[in-house]
């Protein structure tokens, strides 16, 4: 009997010392101890785009602020109000002076961004990209859609819809790296599998609905008997559609990009065919949780880690990809 009240004796001064000791770590509570990642509320990560008003990037942001509850951080947006790099830059500029813990980046321009990304990690701020990569940069991770498969599933999507031999156009952006390969997917693919058709232009349509409404229009008066539309951007395909009803064009095709609530409603109407829908919400979530880890040293830090081949992170994260129809058009409007 004795032995036994000695024994309950120890176990319960072991456990006292594991609370003072947690309690001395600066715990309020000391079961803090076992709650996981929490960061202070001074610890503030910013995300950076373009087009900051665009409602393509609500869902990211949502995810980079659903991050910073379940950590106990702060965040911020800031982004380029036009469709220009220099402006982009000029804000990361400002985010960089403020010393931010860390900072998510949408790139307008796979080689604008370079020098200023750079200047932050330097700095010791470190940067994860989502959506659209600088690969030259310091940038320490790069979460998006697999854009090249995005590219393949949509001319996949585009044999299935027309059925038959026929000729098709692209609206993109083409100094958008992520843009390029959703158009490199798409036609290769077609040239590769799909032979029957063919691609007889590729538009610039920067990023502007009213833009790529007129572009759409001059499509139709040169091509009279078009059969598919791909457009790999979000706005674009609102205004690809708006061209569409205007000339009474309901036989034409058309896969967009993304879910804003205007490319949701024109599949609805059956105006547009399909749209591929990026893990935004994925993307936003993730780069906070990696920014995080970099900040906090959670990762083992290597310095020149691109030099010494030896990434803190996974340099690439596949966030996927899903393709919306008519048939499940409801289950992507924002809740």
């Amino acid at each position: 009997m004795k032995k036994l009240v000695i024994l309950y004796i120890v176990l319960i001064s072991l456990f006292l010392i594991y609370l003072y000791s947690a309690y001395t770590r600066g715990a309020s509570d000391p079961m803090e101890a076992a709650v996981g990642l929490r960061g202070e509320s001074d610890e503030k990560y910013v995300m950076v785009n373009y087009l900051a008003g665009n409602e393509y990037w609500k869902n990211t942001l949502k995810g980079f602020e659903d991050a910073a509850e379940a950590l106990g951080v702060t965040v911020e947006y800031r982004g380029a109000t036009q469709y220009d790099e220099h402006e982009e830059v000029t804000v990361l500029e400002q985010v960089i002076a403020k010393k931010p813990a860390g900072i998510a980046v949408s790139a307008i321009n796979s080689e604008a961004l370079i020098n200023v990304i750079d200047k932050a990690v330097s700095s010791g701020i470190p940067v994860v990209l989502f959506d659209s990569n600088v690969p030259n940069s310091k940038a320490y991770s790069f979460l998006s859609t697999d854009n090249y498969n995005a590219g393949v599933v949509a001319a996949h999507k585009m044999d299935e819809l027309i059925g038959e031999s026929g000729i098709v156009a692209i609206l993109t952006q083409q100094n958008q790296l992520n843009q390029q390969q959703r158009v490199t997917g798409f036609t290769e693919t077609l040239k590769e599998q799909h032979p029957h058709l063919k691609v007889v232009e590729i538009v610039e349509d920067k990023g502007d609905q009213v833009v790529s409404e007129n572009r759409t229009e001059e499509l139709l008066l040169r091509y009279p008997d078009l059969k598919g539309i791909f457009v790999t951007e979000a706005v674009g395909g609102i205004g690809v559609g708006n061209a569409l009803m205007n000339n009474n064009r309901s036989d034409i095709q058309v896969i967009s990009f993304d879910t804003n609530k205007g490319t949701l409603d024109l599949i609805k109407q059956g105006v547009i065919s399909a749209t591929m829908a990026q893990g935004t919400w994925n993307m936003g979530y993730w780069a906070l949780m990696q920014l995080f880890h970099l900040n906090n040293s959670l990762v083992e830090p290597v310095a020149d880690w691109q030099q010494a081949q030896v990434p803190p992170l996974p340099t690439y994260v596949d966030t996927g990809i899903s393709v919306v129809t008519k048939s499940n058009v409801e289950h992507f409007y924002a809740k």
